[in-house]
């Protein structure tokens, strides 16, 4: 019964094989394995490694020591402890980004979420509960799904972490953040968020990692966790799939973005 069990199993799984091939992420060509990318396009990826700023996570062009922090980090020091990302905004990460986004591509995401648990290794080690930043409630009726925590549903599955995907809300229907400076960007998100009083009990006295898809300047990132540390927690890590590389990154705090 057992092996019988098992070649209905096999049968099943190559007659998926052949009636929905597996085909890249990024150009739509055949692969070997759903759920990945091909050689071309995996070349259109950079992925963040050491050495990069220990706070805000922007990639350093040679080793300054473990440890050292970015201008950025310094001149500015964020609310939250540290921020990881999987792969600089740029490419292919940004067409993954859209297609999840605006394209219902939600079979992205355990690809895009394993190569976050990847980049937030040491985040997630010391993570008590995830908390995705939220979407408006008329933004969400509108896309039916929020990317964030779909994202973040996934890293708290595979890495045995607690998923308060309710404890954070927006309550400031904002608008969008493309094309704001990073003032801008600032004064649409402040006061945006909230932990209401019945959800406090997942976010007081714990370490939150936070997720989202992208940084940029950091307005949202930065008032999300304002509003969980008002909640009491313990403190908070940022997890995303992409940030903006250092001369994006500087063009939208300055505004000539």
């Amino acid at each position: 019964m057992h092996l019988f069990k098992r070649g209905r199993a096999a049968i099943g799984n190559s007659l998926g094989r052949l009636l929905f091939p597996a085909i890249c992420a990024g150009c739509q060509s055949a692969v070997t394995r759903a759920g990945s990318v091909c050689p071309e396009c995996w070349t259109k990826l950079r992925f963040i490694e050491r050495p990069y700023c220990e706070v805000l996570g922007l990639p350093f062009s040679y080793d300054l020591g473990r440890g050292f922090l970015s201008a950025e980090a310094i001149a500015e020091p964020p609310p939250f402890a540290r921020l990881r990302a999987a792969v600089l905004y740029q490419d292919l990460a940004s067409h993954l980004v859209t297609a999840l986004k605006y394209g219902d591509r939600t079979d992205l995401v355990p690809l895009m979420a394993g190569w976050m648990r990847r980049a937030g290794t040491e985040l997630i080690a010391e993570a008590e509960v995830v908390v995705p930043v939220p979407l408006h409630a008329g933004r969400l009726w509108r896309r039916r799904f929020n990317q964030s925590a779909e994202l973040g549903r996934h890293v708290a599955k595979h890495s045995g972490v607690a998923f308060a995907p309710l404890a954070l809300k927006r309550v400031k229907a904002t608008r969008s953040q493309v094309g704001l400076g990073h003032k801008q960007r600032q004064e649409n998100v402040r006061g945006a968020f909230r932990v209401a009083d019945p959800r406090r009990f997942e976010i007081e006295g714990r370490r939150v990692l936070l997720i989202d898809d992208v940084y940029t300047t950091g307005a949202t990132a930065a008032s999300a966790t304002r509003a969980l540390k008002r909640a009491g927690a313990l403190d908070v890590d940022v997890l995303v799939f992409a940030r903006v590389g250092p001369g994006l990154a500087s063009a939208l705090a300055s505004g000539t973005a």
